[in-house]
């Protein structure tokens, strides 16, 4: 059984969705959590929920935009300062962008997503090394995508980054094996988060279940994922129960990643 009584982790994009289930799994284990998000009313909801239902563990909110990097230096000071140290970072924070051709995605765009999407998982990896190195050692999971491992048509943008957070991932689990950090990434499919749900809602704005109805009828299991499957993979990979995983960009998609083309 997982435990991680003592640990402080620092979960970035908290206040929802792949986040919050990552939250939920930390806190039912006794983890000390330190929430990041951008959304000030939906974090301190977030906050007020964990807290009644895990009394056991301490949480700490941080607003913040992780495209920015002295907010990223601030909620890693800010943890060190009410827990004493970092154990890990579920670096989760993202956004999709918009869904467009290639030729015809707005620059201004694509440029946001670089700055949240993989400036956002950098400035994290940057600053809480060297606090994971003081600690002797600790555990990283980025977030990339099935995005990050083939192609999704007209998200030229969300792709891009999240195959650049791969690398980035596998990079920092070869520099920092040797300070027990291991590090790796989760590449969730069509789990039925908030950012999903807005992405059916763009395919197919006047019958948006129609659309994720559709999506799941190619998925080997027929159906989406639920947050919880995400958030237990996560807890695993942050905790000391996982001793040797490290370098790997683990698919959470019902095994839909396996299939040949967007069809």
């Amino acid at each position: 059984m997982l435990n991680f009584k003592g640990k402080a982790v620092i979960i970035t994009g908290a206040a929802m969705g792949l986040g919050l289930a990552a939250a939920e799994a930390l806190a039912s284990k006794g983890a000390d959590l330190t929430l990041v998000d951008f959304n000030v009313e939906a974090l301190e909801k977030a906050k007020v929920e964990l807290q009644e239902k895990y009394p056991q563990s301490k949480f700490l909110t941080v607003t913040a935009d992780v495209s920015v990097e002295e907010n990223v230096k601030n909620y890693v000071d800010q943890t060190v300062k009410e827990f004493g140290k970092v154990d890990g970072l579920y670096n989760n924070a993202g956004i999709e962008g918009k869904q467009a051709p290639l030729i015809d995605y707005d620059i201004e765009v694509f440029k946001k997503v670089i700055d949240i999407n993989l400036l956002g998982v950098y400035y994290g990896m940057k600053y809480v090394i060297p606090e994971l190195q003081k600690n002797g050692g600790g555990r990283i999971v980025n977030v990339a995508s099935v995005g990050g491992i083939r192609g999704v048509l007209n998200q030229t943008a969300y792709v891009a980054t999240k195959h650049a957070v791969a690398g980035m991932t596998k990079n920092a689990a070869l520099e920092y094996g040797k300070d027990n950090i291991l590090t790796n990434a989760i590449a969730p499919g069509a789990i039925l988060t908030p950012m999903v749900a807005e992405a059916f809602n763009q395919v197919n704005p006047a019958d948006p279940k129609a659309a994720e109805k559709e999506y799941a009828s190619r998925n080997p299991t027929r159906k989406l994922g639920d947050p919880k499957d995400v958030g237990n993979l996560v807890a695993y990979l942050l905790s000391d129960e996982n001793g040797y995983v490290s370098g790997q960009v683990i698919a959470i998609d019902g095994g839909e990643s396996n299939m040949y083309g967007n069809s």
